[in-house]
């Protein structure tokens, strides 16, 4: 029985060396990325709901871009606070900003992608590129960066939507090392010629590919997925880029509680299980092994069967994971939450299985 359990727990760290490796390792080990100014028209689409602390701090910081010319969309989504009066105070005070207002609607109530849409066909340039309320540019030279990845074939560009870094908060370290592994994984899989799924907080994409397939018509009942959903449906490897230039990148304020968090990420995970076949294989794959390893090692280590060859395997894996995911980490700014693994790590991956059996029971809620 040991035996057994003992192949099995080999042919784990197989895979997982073919994820760390061969797969992450298209993004982990890429060369330095570099960026040739378009001059392309660009229209930002910011969607927000009663976010007016937000859009107070932010939205300057996106008019205030070093770009020749674009233009922001402030879609306001129903709020029940000040955020539209706000919105209209800054289509006053800027020129490039348009707004767009929308009403509850009794078929759409509460939908995000119905909002996002009235913005997609507000906009006035066919280059887009969104942003959510609560999230900010790291540099004045985020548009530029983002849409110097478009060429006359890619018309999707993945970006990197981060956290801020909070000191002496290990709940913000968990949260941007499971950030961090969510980026190795989508942006690894569309240097693969596999896209899946790209984040909202740093998106963008022609006009032309979101009416391809018909916009969120699809799942326009599934409240999420505005973002992933849509790339899993429209990318593909001849039309999709990945943007990993540190000046791309977009800041949001995460969670302070892990209850925040954990239910932020309910919705993430129960948006997963409406991707194609293949995409939610290749996920559950990697997030079986990484929780077959963990408890197959406790396994043979308690009944010591074959422990110095258990061991090395422990360390080996340890060794590969840490080297791929490390030279992410510098790719995206986040080396500070490598000091943590494998212990942030082990976290991660009995939290993902928290979230499975939750979610199994309850269904999250989405869009406020």
């Amino acid at each position: 029985m040991l035996s057994s359990i003992f192949f099995l727990f080999i042919a784990v760290v197989v895979v997982q060396f073919l994820y760390y490796i061969v797969i992450f390792g298209k993004f982990s080990f890429a060369k330095p990325q570099t960026a040739t100014p378009k001059r392309i028209p660009i229209s930002v689409i910011v969607c927000a709901k009663n976010e007016e602390e937000n859009v107070k701090k932010f939205i300057p910081l996106l008019a205030e871009q070093n770009y020749h010319e674009f233009e922001i969309v402030l879609i306001d989504d129903a709020s029940s606070d000040n955020t539209l009066e706000i919105f209209e105070e800054f289509e006053k005070q800027y020129s490039n900003i348009k707004l767009v207002k929308v009403e509850n609607n009794e078929a759409f109530w509460g939908n995000k992608k119905f909002a996002l849409t009235l913005g997609i066909k507000a906009a006035k340039y066919e280059y887009l590129l969104f942003t959510d309320a609560d999230c900010y540019p790291t540099s004045k030279d985020w548009i530029m960066n983002m849409s110097a990845q478009f060429t006359a074939q890619k018309t999707i560009v993945l970006g990197y939507g981060s956290y801020e870094k909070k000191r002496n908060s290990f709940l913000n370290k968990l949260i941007r090392f499971e950030t961090l592994l969510t980026a190795t994984q989508y942006f690894s899989w569309a240097k693969i010629g596999k896209p899946y799924m790209g984040v909202g907080r740093n998106l963008a994409y022609k006009r032309e590919e979101f009416f391809k397939v018909r916009g969120f018509m699809d799942h326009m009942k599934i409240r999420s997925g505005d973002d992933d959903l849509f790339i899993n449906q429209a990318a593909n490897k001849a039309n999709t880029a990945i943007c990993y230039l540190p000046e791309s990148f977009t800041y949001s304020k995460p969670k302070t509680s892990f209850k925040e968090w954990f239910t932020q990420k309910r919705r993430h995970v129960a948006t997963a299980k409406h991707y194609k076949i293949f995409d939610q294989n290749q996920l559950a794959i990697f997030y079986v092994s990484q929780l077959l390893f963990l408890l197959l090692s406790i396994l043979l280590l308690v009944f010591q069967f074959q422990w110095i060859a258990v061991m090395s395997i422990i360390g080996f894996r340890y060794i590969f994971s840490w080297i791929s995911l490390g030279f992410a980490a510098g790719k995206l700014k986040e080396k500070d939450v490598m000091y943590w693994f494998p212990i942030i790590e082990i976290i991660v991956i009995f939290t993902q299985l928290n979230i499975f059996i939750t979610n199994t029971f309850n269904k999250p809620v989405h869009w406020k």
